[in-house]
């Protein structure tokens, strides 16, 4: 068993504020209940300890502690939980994005040839944006979501081709907008021939990274013009908690029906499939995503923040 040392965890907590998430002493001094001259003493001891290097490599035992109850508690194979300590926004993503990326790199730096399926997201995007280079030709980086609009742009969160550029190998995009004009639309989209072969592809993942994503009057989806308004209200009155490619999930974790879902070109994923799908995601806005998502069973891994970690095994318990 690790024995942790308390004065070395709020080091290491200081340095993923400092170093990571960009916080000045002043905001760390307050966000950890101390003086500014400890906040600057604490940052210095985890210089001067090795704590900091690329990343932080003094691991926080809450943090540690949470990551083994999510594991336990929603049968995951990887987790990681970075010290939020009441940061947010981009410093918050920041932290998840360093943490991701070296989960990521466990996959991406191997020699035998890999498949990698990839959502969407802001996270995953940042997450890939903290990725180092890699040679590894050999990788394949598939698409599991159509990233074209109703108006035709597409969205800046189109992440595969980022993956693909830092391993240098091959990127199958998958050709349809998200969500189709109809029905029969969708079919025609579907049933192209390099729809159903990047999807084929797609199926033989080794590893499936995707983004969580919440369901409200200016999501990710709503701002980019995937969904309007009156859809997100729609959902919203059917008790929608989380989206994953754009399978909507309710509070409960069952896949919601919903009118797009006829329309819908992603890869298919469903609740309890043994598959190896990594999801990416903090903050306070998604914690009743993150907790529907664990409690449906629609992932394997998970990297969040102490905080999200912490509401889902308080709410789920």
């Amino acid at each position: 068993m690790i024995k942790h040392d308390k004065k070395l965890d709020q080091a290491a907590r200081a340095a993923w504020m400092y170093y990571v998430a960009g916080e000045t002493q002043h905001d760390i001094a307050d966000k950890l209940g101390v003086s500014r001259q400890v906040a600057q003493r604490l940052i210095a001891l985890a210089a001067e300890q090795g704590l900091v290097s690329v990343n932080i490599t003094h691991p926080v035992a809450d943090c540690m502690t949470l990551a083994q109850q999510l594991k336990e508690r929603f049968d995951l194979q990887v987790c990681q939980v970075v010290p939020s300590s009441g940061v947010e926004g981009d410093g918050l993503q920041k932290m998840i994005a360093v943490a991701g990326a070296e989960v990521m790199a466990q996959t991406l730096k191997l020699d035998q040839a890999q498949i990698v399926a990839v959502g969407s997201g802001r996270t995953l995007r940042a997450t890939i944006d903290e990725l180092p280079e890699f040679d590894k030709p050999q990788h394949s980086c598939v698409s599991l979501i159509g990233a074209i609009a109703s108006d035709g742009s597409c969205t800046r969160y189109d992440v595969p081709l980022w993956m693909a550029e830092k391993t240098q190998g091959r990127y199958f995009i998958l050709p349809a907008p998200l969500y189709a004009d109809s029905a029969e639309d969708r079919d025609l989209w579907c049933n192209h021939r390099i729809y159903r072969t990047v999807t084929e592809k797609s199926e033989q993942a080794d590893v499936l990274f995707v983004g969580i994503g919440q369901v409200n009057a200016g999501c990710p989806l709503n701002a980019d013009g995937f969904i309007s308004d009156r859809q997100v209200a729609t959902l919203e009155s059917q008790g929608v908690a989380a989206e994953i490619v754009g399978h909507f999930i309710g509070q409960n974790g069952e896949r919601l029906n919903s009118e797009l879902d006829e329309r819908l070109t992603s890869v298919r994923l469903t609740a309890h499939s043994g598959r190896n799908i990594i999801a990416f995601a903090g903050g306070s806005d998604k914690h009743q995503a993150i907790a529907a998502v664990l409690k449906g069973r629609w992932v394997r891994g998970l990297i969040t923040d102490e905080e999200s970690a912490r509401f889902a095994l308080e709410l789920l318990c």
